[in-house]
């Protein structure tokens, strides 16, 4: 059984189909982040695809923002699926989870909070071990919160966060396998990220202190030194040991370079500059009994994160019936599906009439673009009269005065000899020469007569008639806009030249600052080479210039 895991940065963006893309992800689960829709926002070809059944979570905070979805495969339905970490979203039936630990650490508004973003999807699934036992595995969709270290609001936010996800996960594990995947939004290790602090900053961000006390082997022993820190440590058992372990690390303990998210804005995934944020993690047993491999897969694209996927040497068990949570039984898409039955049974004429002229049910109409809703696109439409005709006699007085109101809307198609109306002029031809359009008017004379003339072009009388036309002096307007074109092009003279960058003396590319503060909406020049470590030749350079300030 494979799983994958996938920040895919907007679901809607992307250029192929769901099911092609499922195809070449090649998992049984497939564990998306940022879907960045709402409810209201999500259409069928995301929500319905063959193959898989769905389970989406919604930002209920803001409009194309946040967002989680697991697409499983039929082969791996789950027994049951929820919504949110804390439990305010699951409904009282069967197929809750459960297991929801302890809240006494939080408040009620802060459990609320936590589970609006849209920001967790739980399903969970019977497997059969290589020894052939047949136990309980919980796969947690995650998509972790991402704070700025001088926002404390956001950082508390993200750590309380990872809080209840760890008290979840552990209290799901006395009752079946863990498998946590997502976006964690924190680089672990010195080695996960491209360019680390030298500092000891690095190693005491509040996220990678969590880290450390949660995954198994990096349990930190140094003392709080800031509220933030304090906070993650309210939720550790110093008594017991990590449950949980980083299964690419597990399997590739030293491998560099090994990066899952870049900046696309400064083009550093063409000189692998990013961190890893990507993970998939599993409790300690199923690490190492079941999982046989988990590696980054930076072929695919189509997002700032690339997906990580891994390998389990079990078997998974489907269930009979999706889950309630299912997309395929949200009203908007339930009952979509059509009985191959329904296509070879007989319709009454005044069904026929709607669906054979493409009218639905008289409220929409198709534009004069789009074609006919009786007729032939060949000439009149009196041919289909009698046929309407013999329709309205057996419908009712509403669909008669229906079909009526849209014949007499219905615009006649134009004949064949008559000519269509000219483009839009171009605003050049105002400033020609007359001459230019006489020499024009004669050739297309001439042109008109040889085409239907039987003897062959005599190109030197049409050449002789051209010398005949005398030069016309400019008019005062043409002459008015020659002598303003140079004023024209100094008042726009566009911008400056891209000067050399100092380390490749290549053209600049001139950037725009959009953060807020004092130098807003001010431009530089940056050198065009993708971003990357300074000791990558191949990488931006440190040129930086600003324009200067207009006066």
């Amino acid at each position: 059984m494979k799983v994958l895991t996938w920040n895919i940065n907007g679901i809607r963006a992307t250029k192929v189909p769901l099911r092609d893309l499922f195809d070449r992800l090649d998992a049984d689960i497939i564990c998306l982040q940022e879907t960045k829709i709402t409810r209201d926002q999500l259409d069928e070809p995301s929500a319905i695809v063959e193959g898989y059944n769905a389970y989406f979570s919604f930002s209920k905070v803001r409009s194309g923002y946040s967002g989680v979805a697991t697409f499983v495969k039929d082969s791996t339905t789950p027994v049951k699926a929820e919504e949110g970490l804390a439990g305010n979203t699951a409904s009282n039936d069967d197929t809750q989870i459960g297991c929801y630990g302890d809240h006494c650490g939080f408040t009620s508004e802060e459990l609320n909070v936590l589970d609006r973003e849209g920001r967790t999807m739980i399903t969970q699934h019977r497997i059969l071990t290589a020894n052939g036992e047949l136990e309980m595995l919980t796969v947690i969709n995650v998509y972790c919160p991402r704070a700025e270290p001088d926002n404390e609001d956001r950082l508390m936010y993200k750590l309380n966060f990872y809080r209840l996800l760890q008290l979840r996960a552990e209290t799901l594990l006395q009752h079946s396998h863990v498998i946590i995947v997502g976006d964690v939004n924190t680089s672990h290790k010195r080695i996960d990220h491209c360019d680390p602090d030298p500092s000891q900053e690095f190693d005491s961000n509040p996220g990678r202190l969590w880290l450390s006390q949660f995954l198994a082997g990096d349990v930190c022993e140094s003392s709080p030194k800031s509220p933030a820190e304090d906070v993650v440590r309210q939720n550790r058992d110093d008594t017991s040991a990590a449950k949980f372990v980083d299964t690419f690390r597990y399997f590739h303990p030293t491998q560099r370079d090994s990066f899952t998210c870049w900046r696309t804005t400064s083009g550093a995934r063409a000189t692998n500059y990013g961190t890893r944020i990507d993970y998939i993690f599993a409790d300690r047993r199923l690490a190492t009994t079941a999982f046989t491999d988990c590696v980054i897969r930076p072929d695919i694209e189509g997002s700032d994160h690339c997906p990580v996927s891994a390998t389990l040497n079990v078997a998974c068990l489907p269930s009979g019936r999706c889950p309630k949570l299912c997309t395929k039984y949200m009203p908007e898409f339930a009952g979509r599906q059509q009985k191959l039955m329904t296509f070879f049974a007989k319709k009454d004429v005044k069904d026929a009439v709607y669906e054979g002229n493409g009218v639905d049910d008289g409220s929409s109409l198709p534009s004069s673009g789009e074609g006919h809703a009786f007729g032939s696109s060949q000439g009149s439409s009196d041919p289909d009269v009698p046929v309407i005709t013999s329709a309205l006699s057996d419908t009712s007085d509403a669909d008669k005065r229906c079909l009526s109101t849209i014949a007499v809307k219905r615009k006649a198609p134009p004949s064949r000899d008559c000519r269509r109306p000219a483009k839009q002029g171009n605003l050049l031809n105002f400033f020609r020469r007359p001459d230019n359009l006489e020499v024009a008017d004669n050739h297309d004379v001439i042109n008109d007569v040889d085409s239907h003339s039987t003897s062959s072009v005599n190109v030197d009388d049409a050449e002789q008639h051209s010398d005949c036309q005398q030069p016309v002096a400019d008019t005062p307007l043409q002459q008015d806009c020659r002598s303003a074109a140079p004023m024209w092009k100094t008042l726009l003279s566009g911008p400056p030249a891209a000067p050399p960058c100092r380390g490749h003396k290549e053209p600049c590319v001139l950037r725009t600052v959009k953060k807020d503060g004092p130098n807003k909406g001010r431009q530089f020049w940056v050198c065009a080479r993708p971003e990357g470590h300074r000791t990558n030749r191949a990488a931006r350079c440190e040129h930086f210039e600003w324009i200067p300030k207009k006066r």
